[in-house]
Order: C-alpha cells, then sequence, then structure tokens
C-alpha cells in the first residue's frame, strides 16, 4: 500500500492505545503511512496494531506498524523509543502525533498536588519531552517533518472541575505557537488541534447529566467522532496543510 496522503511516511502517535490516538493510527496508516503505536498500556496499544483493518494488514512503504509501551512524562522512556525507531527503521518519524493525556478531574479547593502535578507531567511536559526529542532528530537528519499535538476546548474556555487539565492543554497551545517559531527554519511543522466533546472513553466518564446540558453548548448538538479528528490530523501530517504552522484548530462543533 503505497497511495493516500502520507504514503511512504514513518509517524509515531502517542496514546494509541484507545480513543483520538487509536483513530489517528486508523486514518494515518488508511493514507500510507507506517505508524508506531505508542501507548502507557502495552495491551491496549497491541489491540490497536492487530484489530483495526488498515493496522492489521500489514506494513506500509517503509516497513511494519509496530506497537510499544512509552511512558510520555519520562525521557529515558522517550529517548529509548527514538533510539529503537531509527535502529528499526534507520530514520526518525517525520509525522509525530502527540495524542497522550490524562485526566485527574476534582474541584481546584480539592485537588490534590498528586492530581495536579500528574496530569501536568503527562500531558505538557509529556508532549514537550516527546516534541523535543523528536524535533532534534528531524533536524539533525535535515527531514522535514510535521507535529500535531491534542490540546482542548477546555484550554481556550476552562471548565468546572478540570484547573489541571484545563491549564496543561492551554500550555500545549503556547508550546505548539512557540516551537513553530522555531522549527519553522527547519520546515519541521508544529500545529495543535482542540477538539471539543468527543465520544472517547475520556468522556464516556462524565455523566449522563452533564452530557446533556453539554448538548446544548454545541451547535451541532452532538458528541465529535474520534475519526472526524483523526481526519484533521492526516490533513495536518500531509502535504495538503503544507503553508499550515503555529494553527490551533477547533474541531468541536462549534462548542
Amino acid at each position: 500500500m503505497t497511495s493516500g496522503a502520507v504514503a511512504g511516511k514513518l509517524a509515531l502517535v502517542t496514546g494509541a492505545g484507545s480513543g483520538l490516538g487509536r483513530a489517528a493510527c486508523q486514518v494515518l496508516s488508511r493514507e500510507g503511512a507506517t505508524v508506531i503505536a505508542a501507548d502507557r498500556n502495552y495491551e491496549a496499544v497491541q489491540e490497536t496494531i492487530r484489530k483495526h483493518t488498515a493496522l492489521a494488514s500489514g506494513s506500509n512503504a517503509i516497513g511494519d506498524h509496530t506497537a510499544v509501551e512509552l511512558d510520555v512524562s519520562n525521557a529515558k522512556s522517550v529517548q529509548s523509543l527514538l533510539q529503537m525507531m531509527i535502529n528499526q527503521y534507520k530514520t526518525p518519524p517525520t509525522i509525530v502525533v502527540n495524542s497522550a493525556g490524562i485526566t485527574r478531574d476534582n474541584w481546584l479547593v480539592k485537588l490534590s498536588e498528586e492530581d495536579y502535578d500528574s496530569v501536568l507531567n503527562v500531558n505538557l511536559k509529556g508532549t514537550f519531552l516527546v516534541m523535543q526529542a523528536f524535533a532534534r532528530a528531524m533536524t539533525e537528519a535535515e527531514l522535514p517533518g510535521s507535529i500535531i499535538n491534542i490540546s482542548s476546548i477546555v484550554g481556550k474556555y476552562g471548565n468546572m472541575g478540570q484547573t489541571n487539565y484545563a491549564s496543561s492543554k492551554a500550555g500545549v497551545v503556547a508550546l505548539t505557537q512557540s516551537a513553530a517559531k522555531e522549527l519553522g527554519k527547519f520546515n519541521i511543522r508544529v500545529n495543535a488541534i482542540l477538539p471539543g466533546f468527543i465520544n472517547t472513553p475520556m468522556v464516556k466518564t462524565v455523566p449522563e447529566k452533564v452530557i446533556g446540558q453539554l448538548m446544548k453548548l454545541i451547535p451541532l448538538g452532538r458528541l465529535g467522532d474520534p475519526m472526524e479528528v483523526a481526519e484533521v490530523i492526516a490533513f495536518l501530517s500531509s502535504n495538503k496543510s503544507s503553508f499550515i504552522t503555529g494553527a490551533a484548530i477547533d474541531v468541536s462543533g462549534g462548542y
């Protein structure tokens, strides 16, 4: 399989065990990329590779798809993944999707320091560590590339019970915009996507009553589908978006 918007490219997707990360793997592989699906939950990420058609069909232009265990908040874990990819594929990826994210919701006055730190470590520091390692590898190899960071509409408007999550996701936008300015001269584009309320395991933890109230605030009147975000990821990964960098794109049904 070599046709498609990202044919012959190597792509790394973090948080690939479920939700948006899994959907990103499906769409990127359908569009011709070889996908390295990474997640802290190795069983979940193996399932992503095994059970989803374009991935399960084996390899693409550059080689076989791979599932790997990764803790994005740990610099050593990120470095060893980079080394493994270069050993296996002889090149760093030129598409990097930072989709790993967690929530630890609570009211501001009740939020523990531990829950604040863990969310910031994965969502913001994790995005930084992956970007830093792989942008460096791309620049050293003199390869153009595209980095897509998953922020959240909550990073723009805030959300009750999510001071830690909202601040981490707002940070991802600022990180994206600053990195885009630094990496443009190397022809590495960096963009952020701000999903609204998407039908993922993370949103399934939201009480039914709250979802009902949210629907009134979404002009399109429904939750998004992970594939609707993944299609934007594929667009930003491809040359179709060759003059887009430093952007923060809402995919929120108008929320």
